[in-house]
C-alpha cells in the first residue's frame, strides 16, 4: 500500500517548486529502494519535481547494490523492511565494500528504535512513514552539503594519487619521481635491475612496479629473501631439485628460476648470498639456463632479475665479500631508493594514506592532528615507510576518537632517544674496567643488530658475528636478549 506524502501539517501538499536562489543543492544523484512500486514512483517523482536531482529507484537490494558499484551516487535513500535484502544488509554491504554514498533510511512509526539502529551501523538520519515533505527537503539539504565536503576531499584525494603516484608508490620527492621516469625507461626492456636501499624504503613495491610497467607484467612476479635460507637450501630454492638429489629430496621440485620463467624473479637481499652460491648465480645470469640440483638436464629461462639489498654491494666487492663478477651482472641499471628522513614532503602523504587504509569498514578515516603531524615530520624514521605504517597502523586503532593524537602514536616515536654524547672519561674508574663496559656495550649493539639482519637466526647470526652457536647463544643469554622480537620483525 502507498504512503502518502504529508506536510507538517498533516495535510496532504502540492509540490512547491524552489526559487531560483532557494534551490538548495547541485545536480546530484540520489538512489531510492523501495519494494513498493506505487511509493516507490511517487517519492521518485517528488524528488525529480524539486529540481536539481538525478534520482533512479529499484525495488531490488541487489540491483541497488550494484548501481553504487557502477555509478556515483550522493544519497541512498532506503527502505528497511524490504522481503529480499532488508535496508540492514545494504547498509552492512555498503560498508564492507566502502561505497561514497550517504544512507538515509525510511521506516514505519513504529520501528524508530529499528532507524536507531540503522544510524549506528551507518546510516546517516532516518524519516519516519508517512514522509514529511518540509522534513524530507530539511535532511536531504544537510546531506548533500555534507556529501559535497566529502566528495571534495575524496576528489583531492584521489587527485593526490594520479599526480604522486606510480604503481602502488606515492611521493612527492623530486628523486622518487626520477626513479619513476627511470622505471617507466625499463617497461619494453628485460634489462637486470639493481635496487638499493634501507631496510623499509620500499625495495619490493619497486619490483613490483618495474614488474607492473614492464612486457612480462602477465608473467608471475616470484620472490626470494637470500637472508632467511641458508645455502644448502638456498641452491634446492633457486634451482629446484631432482628426486634422491638428497636425503629428504623425495620428489622432483620446481625452484624459483624456472617458476618465474615469463615474468619476474625478485632476489631480495642478494648481498647475503654465500660466495659457493654467487658463481652458481652469475652462470645463470650469463647463459639463462641451468640444472636442478641432482639433475643432468639443462633447463631455459626468459626471466628477468631485480635485485635487492640493504647494503652497498660496491663496498662488499671492496672487502671482497662479493664477486666484482657478479656485481657488473646484476648492476646493469641501478636504483638507489633515498630514505623517508630525506623525503619529509612525502610524509604527510604517506601518513594520510596509512590512515585511509586502516581505516575501519563502518567508520571514517581519522583525521591527523596538527600537533601529531609535527611530531610525524620532526621523527628521524630509522625504519623508513615500513615503521610509519605500522606507527599508523597502531594510531588508527588506539584511537577512540575521529582524530589521531600525539598519545595514540609508539612511544619510541613520541619521546625518540637522544643521540648519544661521546663516551666520558673518568679517571676516578681503573681503566680496565672502563674498557670492559665499553666492549659489553659494544658486543650488545653487534649482537641485536646481526640478531635483526639475520631474523633471530641463532646460526646465521653465528656466522655474520663469527662466533660459534654456543658462544652466540651464551652472549644472548647472558645479555637478555629476547631473540623472538627478531623474528617477528
Amino acid at each position: 500500500m502507498a504512503y502518502p506524502l504529508l506536510g507538517s501539517s498533516g495535510k496532504q501538499v502540492p509540490h512547491k517548486k524552489p526559487l531560483p536562489d532557494e534551490a538548495p543543492y547541485m545536480k546530484r544523484r540520489i538512489l531510492i529502494v523501495e519494494d513498493n512500486e506505487q511509493a516507490r514512483e511517487q517519492l521518485r517523482l517528488l524528488l525529480l519535481k524539486e529540481g536539481g536531482l538525478d534520482v533512479d529507484a529499484t525495488g531490488d537490494g541487489g540491483e541497488a547494490l550494484h548501481a553504487l558499484e557502477t555509478q556515483n551516487y550522493s544519497i541512498l535513500l532506503t527502505d528497511l523492511r524490504m522481503p529480499t535484502m532488508d535496508g540492514f544488509q545494504i547498509i552492512e554491504e555498503v560498508a564492507r565494500r566502502r561505497l561514497p554514498v550517504t544512507l538515509i533510511v525510511m521506516t514505519g512509526h513504529g520501528s524508530v528504535d529499528a532507524a536507531v539502529r540503522a544510524m549506528q551501523m551507518g546510516a546517516y538520519d532516518f524519516l519516519t512513514k508517512p514522509i514529511d515533505v518540509a522534513h524530507l527537503r530539511e535532511v536531504l539539504k544537510r546531506a548533500l552539503r555534507e556529501r559535497t565536503l566529502l566528495d571534495e576531499i575524496a576528489s583531492l584525494r584521489e587527485h593526490h594519487r594520479q599526480n604522486y603516484a606510480f604503481q602502488d608508490i606515492l611521493s612527492k620527492n623530486p628523486r622518487m619521481h626520477a626513479l619513476f621516469e627511470l622505471i617507466a625507461n625499463l617497461a619494453e626492456t628485460t634489462s637486470t635491475v639493481l635496487v638499493e636501499g634501507e631496510t623499509g624504503t620500499g625495495k619490493e613495491r619497486v619490483a613490483r612496479a618495474i614488474h607492473q610497467s614492464s612486457r612480462l607484467r602477465n608473467g608471475p612476479l616470484v620472490a626470494v629473501n637470500c637472508a632467511a635460507l641458508p645455502e644448502t637450501l638456498l641452491e634446492s630454492e633457486l634451482f629446484g631439485h631432482e628426486k634422491g638429489a638428497f636425503t629428504s629430496a623425495v620428489g622432483q621440485r620446481r625452484g624459483r628460476f624456472e617458476m618465474a620463467n615469463g615474468g619476474t624473479l625478485f632476489l631480495d637481499e642478494v648481498g647475503d648470498i654465500p660466495a659457493a652460491m654467487q658463481a652458481k648465480l652469475l652462470r645463470v645470469l650469463q647463459e639463462r639456463r641451468f640444472e636442478r640440483v641432482g639433475g643432468t638436464e639443462s633447463i631455459e629461462v626468459d626471466v628477468r632479475v631485480i635485485a635487492a639489498t640493504n647494503r652497498s654491494l660496491l663496498q662488499l666487492v671492496r672487502e671482497e665479500k662479493f664477486r666484482e663478477d657478479l656485481y657488473y651482472r646484476l648492476n646493469v641499471v641501478k636504483i638507489d631508493l633515498p630514505p623517508l628522513r630525506e623525503r619529509p614532503e612525502d610524509i604527510p602523504l604517506l601518513a594520510t594514506h596509512f590512515a585511509e587504509k586502516f581505516a575501519r569498514p563502518d567508520r571514517q578515516t581519522k583525521q591527523i592532528a596538527p600537533r601529531t603531524m609535527e611530531i610525524l615530520l620532526r621523527y628521524s624514521w630509522p625504519g623508513n615507510i615500513r615503521e610509519l605504517e605500522n606507527a599508523m597502523e597502531r594510531a588508527c586503532v588506539t584511537a577512540l576518537e575521529e582524530t589521531i593524537h600525539p598519545e595514540n602514536l609508539p612511544p619510541e616515536i613520541l619521546h625518540p632517544d637522544r643521540p648519544k654524547s661521546k663516551f666520558q672519561i673518568d679517571l676516578d674508574r681503573p681503566l680496565p674496567e672502563l674498557l670492559r663496559e665499553m666492549s659489553a656495550k659494544i658486543e650488545r649493539q653487534y649482537i641485536r643488530k646481526a640478531l635483526k639482519k639475520s631474523r633471530g637466526n641463532i646460526g646465521r647470526c653465528a656466522v655474520i658475528c663469527g662466533l660459534s652457536r654456543r658462544s652466540i647463544s651464551a652472549k644472548i643469554a647472558e645479555y637478555k636478549i629476547d631473540k623472538r622480537v627478531f623474528k617477528e620483525m
